[in-house]
């Protein structure tokens, strides 16, 4: 580079005509793409960042191609210069899994609230971390239909009335109070004459003053008349009849599983099978919407001989351990 800047300027244009033609000689005969090594690359890019012009003398690489390896060791640069010099150790993929459940399953619950129950767990993690992995929402958190049931259900109760024949051929009455909690059986009454007040009384002896349920589900039968509503009233429980041809699916259970199977001798006779099936329903009996557990919880039996009880003289059995 010294020596030509001795050199005259038609010199110098002579050689350059030269390497020109050179050049469009090689580019006839070379190969379509061409390798360039990283200092080739360097080149290029120096003399592009010294003197912006020399894009027009380019014939082996194309303007964008010089820009384009430019902008590669500006992103190579800055990736070196921000390294990870050391800082907070990375949550492992396990427990970032667990906060992402823990938020998607409590929409309620915020960092803080997932943050505790994570130190309950012996997981020692920041609140910074467990907010980072949490499960983002567009829109405020909202329980879902089986949670909002649930939270309703331990003050409803339901009832209903259902007809058995006896082996005389004598028609019995069974009033069913049910609390939809864990669908466990309440009461159970039997008469051969449901009237208002009759079934006032049983409402009054199954609940009580006390313990009351806050709603209670009935159908439109006639049989529930003014001094019934009147009792439900001073009780306190909110009277809500259903619409017509709503049955309460626990009556088709007490059907299929008991009074299906039995002839009735009389009101003495129903009253014995109905509270049987009761301490079977409410004691014994699986149900799927509780998690295959009882209304009233049974304990999970894991040592000893299993041992097989009948129950309602063998239409069903109970199975523990002793």
């Amino acid at each position: 580079m010294v020596v030509d800047l001795m050199r005259s300027r038609a010199a110098l244009e002579a050689e350059i005509w030269t390497l020109r033609q050179q050049i469009n000689v090689l580019r006839r005969t070379a190969p379509k793409k061409l390798s360039f090594s990283a200092i080739d690359r360097l080149v290029f890019v120096g003399l592009y960042r010294l003197f912006p012009n020399v894009r027009d003398a380019l014939a082996i690489v194309k303007p964008g191609t010089i820009v384009r390896w430019h902008r590669a060791g500006f992103r190579s640069y800055w990736r070196w210069k921000s390294r990870p010099r050391g800082g907070r150790p990375t949550v492992p993929l396990e427990i970032r899994r667990l906060i992402r459940e823990m938020s998607i399953a409590n929409p309620l619950w915020g960092a803080p609230r997932v943050h505790g129950e994570l130190l309950k767990l012996g997981i020692n993690i920041g609140q910074t971390s467990v907010a980072k992995y949490m499960v983002r929402r567009r829109h405020p958190p909202s329980q879902g239909w089986k949670t909002f049931i649930r939270n309703h259900a331990d003050g409803i109760a339901a009832m209903d009335l259902f007809v058995v024949p006896t082996i005389s051929f004598r028609l019995l009455y069974g009033l069913l109070i049910m609390g939809h909690g864990r669908r466990q059986i309440l009461w159970f009454g039997v008469t051969s004459h449901p009237t208002a007040e009759w079934i006032a009384n049983q409402i009054t002896e199954a609940c009580g003053w006390e313990q009351a349920p806050r709603y209670l589900i009935r159908d439109r039968d006639g049989a529930y008349g003014e001094v019934f509503i009147q009792r439900m009233r001073s009780i306190g429980i909110r009277d809500r009849p259903t619409s017509p041809r709503s049955p309460e699916r626990l009556i088709g259970s007490i059907r299929r599983e008991c009074l299906d199977h039995v002839v009735v001798f009389g009101e003495r006779h129903l009253r014995h099978l109905l509270l049987c099936y009761m301490k079977y329903y409410n004691g014994s009996r699986t149900h799927l919407s509780l998690e295959k557990d009882a209304p009233v919880s049974r304990a999970v039996d894991r040592a000893g001989h299993i041992l097989c009880r009948s129950i309602l003289g063998g239409l069903h059995h109970r199975y523990s351990r002793i």
